[in-house]
């Protein structure tokens, strides 16, 4: 690797699992991109629950992982490896990564980076790639999203929500969400959404029938999973989707399968994480020609809410679990 690369960089760890605070920096040495690898010089990492639920404990990093937390960067590429495209060297990116986001350097597949224009801030680019490939992956391919139908949200401000929002009123959707404050529904409608349901003083399944006039929503994107699952359901229109993509509310559910069977249901659901590099990559391909133009010409910006040095990864992690935040919350990893 170069002269200017160091051996030594500022990582973010925890000798155990347990609260935000357990996080702290360390110095580690600086990884090495091998195959179709680069080395991305970090400079903002976004901060996503998955990454929460890993220092907690209860989502390790699949095999091969970096096991340090973090699963999207934005940055300059430093170094390239023997089989990555050599005009990437230089180039500002973002990428979706397995794991070593909160760190100064990070390696990526170089199939699984995008180009940031120069509209774009670093810290924008940094907010993207991990609800991007979830929502693009989730709501349109999984769940068939397309133009003229109605997607039900929960967590209408979360980075999940304010980018599923967004790219579904790109395409065509009409979209609802979820929120649990007055406040949070209007940070909802000013994103897009054609209807926020305060969820703590009405019921969901309720309105979003009446709004429907009663055929209910397509596709319902699911972060909750445990008793919401047969609530969802229950305003799912016939031949809707069931979109699973976390389980914050409970692993089980206890649903009816007769409803199920008259509706023609369809459950699915993913995790992103653990996929093949080689799904990924078709990921991001299909991301670069569908979506990618309407972050390149300013059509959708990511919803931001802090950023915190990398040293405060506690701090941020203590931001999202308060769950007073909208939009994303990214580190900035100063070199």
């Amino acid at each position: 690797m170069g002269d200017t690369i160091p051996d030594e960089m500022t990582a973010i760890g925890y000798d155990a699992p347990g609260k935000p605070e357990v996080l702290r920096p360390e110095r580690l040495p600086v990884p090495r991109p091998e195959g179709g690898q680069v080395l991305i010089a970090v400079s903002h990492a976004g901060v996503n629950r998955p990454d929460v639920i890993q220092r907690q404990g209860f989502y390790p990093p699949p095999p091969g992982a970096s096991p340090i937390p973090g699963l999207e960067i934005s940055g300059t590429v430093v170094a390239i490896g023997p089989d990555a495209p050599p005009e990437l060297l230089n180039q500002p990116v973002c990428a979706l990564v397995t794991g070593g986001g909160y760190a100064q350097y990070c390696l990526a597949q170089a199939s699984h980076c995008l180009h940031i224009p120069e509209s774009m801030s670093m810290a924008e680019a940094a907010a993207i790639p991990e609800t991007l490939f979830t929502v693009w992956h989730n709501v349109f391919e999984r769940g068939w999203a397309s133009e003229g139908e109605t997607l039900l949200v929960h967590g209408g401000t979360s980075g999940i929500g304010t980018m599923a929002t967004m790219l579904g009123k790109a395409f065509g959707l009409t979209v609802v969400t979820t929120c649990g404050s007055e406040e949070k529904c209007a940070a909802s409608r000013e994103v897009g959404a054609d209807l926020a349901i305060n969820y703590k003083t009405r019921d969901f399944v309720e309105h979003v029938r009446q709004f429907t006039d009663g055929k209910g929503a397509d596709i319902v994107l699911d972060m909750v999973s445990g008793d919401y699952v047969q609530r969802n359901l229950d305003c799912l229109s016939d031949d809707g989707r069931h979109v699973t993509i976390a389980v914050l509310g409970g692993m089980s559910a206890q649903i009816n399968m007769a409803k199920l069977m008259s509706k023609r249901h369809t459950l699915t659901g993913s995790t992103l994480r653990a996929r093949p590099d080689a799904f990924k990559a078709l990921l991001a391909d299909e991301i670069h020609n569908h979506a990618w133009p309407l972050f390149e010409d300013g059509t959708i910006r990511p919803v931001m809410d802090e950023v915190f040095p990398l040293e405060q990864a506690a701090q941020a992690h203590a931001r999202m679990e308060a769950g007073d935040h909208i939009g994303k919350i990214v580190l900035e990893a100063e070199i």
